[in-house]
């Protein structure tokens, strides 16, 4: 009777220890700016990278002079030329007479024009640029888009089973895995999930800190500081330092103000990315093709790529431990507000991603940095801000992520192994695992590459399809309905985005560790 009441006590204590649904007190916009916090991360500059290996619009593409347009039957194509001056240049005018008695013709040409116009190349020595509408919607946009519709209903699904047990709250993940899959199995397939994405994404934010201090001295110092090839490992060392003091905050609430500034400086930092991609214009030489020439390359590259966008729709994890915090009544459930934040935020996400995407893309083209910050050169001043707002921003992100996996660390420490719970223990368990995240970070300072590893191999998952198999178990929609239909559909798009996108990525660390000289 004794040691099942110790038990119990021990238990209290834990909870009191890092009681992350400490109150239960937040606002509907709490959940928002913790939401755009999670999300709007650095992954969102890593979009433009994934453009130039998915592929996007327009496509620029070299013909012959002596290509033409055919018309006539149901082969009809088009072509369409740079602009006036170039096609008199090359002796062309609208409604001339083509070589296979067709005629020129100033429009949209379609897709077949690609299949003949590389046998035709090879006869001509001078060429013109054309743009392909048809090429208007590549896969990257579309990618794009159909991640931000496919995560906006898993985080609504994990929105309504929060409390999909009348009286019961499933305040973190695993739980809900548990009452979905039984308690032996929802841990064993939730929690080494959770773990992994959270710890990388930690690991993730320790590289970006770095290299955006790095960014940052080098732009202020310019040419004046002869200090100025301080190793990126220093950097890592110094953004680290900072989290030695954070990560002794107890709980959700405590870095709320963190999570905040966080979310403010995420917002910035995009905006700036855009902006200043779009005053900068578009470099001289800016090409749009696919950034691989070979074609293992353009292959991996796809793949890798999509492992950055899944990257950049992260916050799934720590989704029931932010409604956590929100006071739940019969009369009004937590999910209302929290759905109403999930809405606001994913608003804000839109207006981050896809303008950094697809204006940052336009800007370099497939020369573009993985973290697009790093293209940009000028105006000194505002990449030096914007940079020093992306430390802020991951500041706040690595504790936000870093939170359950105290909560993890600290509950198996008192009631697996028996310590106290103690003021001590929490300095010493959170102190070892953020030297463990800087360590990983300085090894392996890649960051596309980890993004993208990361982005297919974890986070797809737990953000893309375990939330629908959840869904399945715990409310059966009937067979062939709409339900079951979508579900299905997330499932086989985020288990092919699983097996894919990390292939790409351990490709690509490969070849980056073949030229890096690790601690260097």
């Amino acid at each position: 009777m004794q040691d099942c009441r110790g038990a119990q006590d021990q238990e209290k204590a834990t909870i009191n220890l890092l009681r992350i649904n400490a109150g239960r007190n937040a606002k509907w916009w709490y959940s928002a700016f913790n939401i755009v916090t999670a999300m709007v991360g650095i992954g969102v500059l890593g979009l433009p990278y994934a453009m130039s290996q998915l592929g996007w619009f327009p496509l620029h593409h070299k013909f012959p002079s002596n290509y033409y347009g055919q018309s006539g039957g149901d082969d009809e194509r088009f072509a369409t030329v740079g602009g006036g001056e170039e096609a008199s240049a090359h002796g062309l005018r609208i409604g001339d007479p083509g070589e296979d008695g067709g005629y020129f013709v100033e429009g949209v040409w379609e897709v077949a024009l690609r299949e003949t116009c590389s046998a035709r190349s090879n006869r001509a020595g001078d060429g013109m640029d054309l743009v392909s509408a048809g090429d208007r919607m590549g896969a990257g946009v579309t990618v794009l888009v159909l991640s931000w519709i496919t995560t906006l209903y898993t985080l609504w699904q994990m929105v309504e089973m929060h409390e999909g047990v009348p009286g019961k709250r499933f305040d973190r993940y695993h739980e809900l895995g548990q009452h979905a899959f039984g308690e032996r199995l929802g841990l064993w397939i939730v929690v080494p999930l959770q773990l992994v994405v959270e710890v990388g994404v930690n690991i993730v934010y320790m590289v970006t800190g770095g290299q955006s201090l790095q960014k940052f001295h080098d732009v202020v110092c310019d040419d004046k500081c002869k200090s100025k090839d301080i190793k990126l490992t220093y950097f890592i060392m110094i953004f680290a330092s900072c989290h030695f003091v954070l990560s002794q905050l107890p709980n959700f609430h405590s870095i709320s103000g963190v999570s905040l500034a966080a979310a403010v400086m995420s917002l910035c930092y995009s905006m700036i990315a855009w902006v200043a991609s779009a005053h900068k214009g578009k470099s001289p030489d800016v090409h749009y093709g696919l950034r691989a020439t070979t074609t293992p390359g353009k292959v991996f590259g796809f793949f890798g790529a999509l492992g950055d966008v899944a990257f950049a729709y992260a916050g799934h994890n720590v989704v029931l431990e932010i409604q956590a915090t929100i006071p739940s009544t019969l009369e009004r459930p937590s999910k209302k507000p929290m759905w109403k934040g999930a809405v606001v935020a994913y608003a804000i996400v839109a207006a981050c991603y896809f303008p950094v995407s697809l204006v940052g893309y336009w800007a370099f083209g497939n020369q573009v940095d993985d973290n697009v910050l790093i293209s940009l050169r000028k105006p000194k001043w505002l990449i030096a801000l914007a940079n020093m707002m992306v430390v802020v921003h991951v500041v706040g992100g690595y504790q936000l992520y870093a939170m359950p996996v105290f909560d993890m660390i600290e509950t198996v420490l008192v009631m697996k192994f028996r310590f106290r719970p103690s003021l001590m223990l929490r300095l010493i368990a959170r102190s070892v695992y953020v030297g463990f995240t800087m360590f990983v970070a300085i090894t392996i300072p890649f960051f596309g590459a980890l993004l993208s590893f990361f982005g297919g191999f974890a986070f797809a998952p737990t953000t893309y399809f375990l939330p629908c198999i959840m869904w399945l178990r715990i409310y059966k929609p009937k067979t062939f309905s709409i339900s079951w239909f979508t579900n299905w559909i997330c499932i086989v798009l985020g288990v092919l985005l699983m097996v894919l996108s990390p292939i790409g990525a351990l490709r690509q660390i490969i070849l980056n560790a073949k030229t890096y000289h690790f601690y260097e």
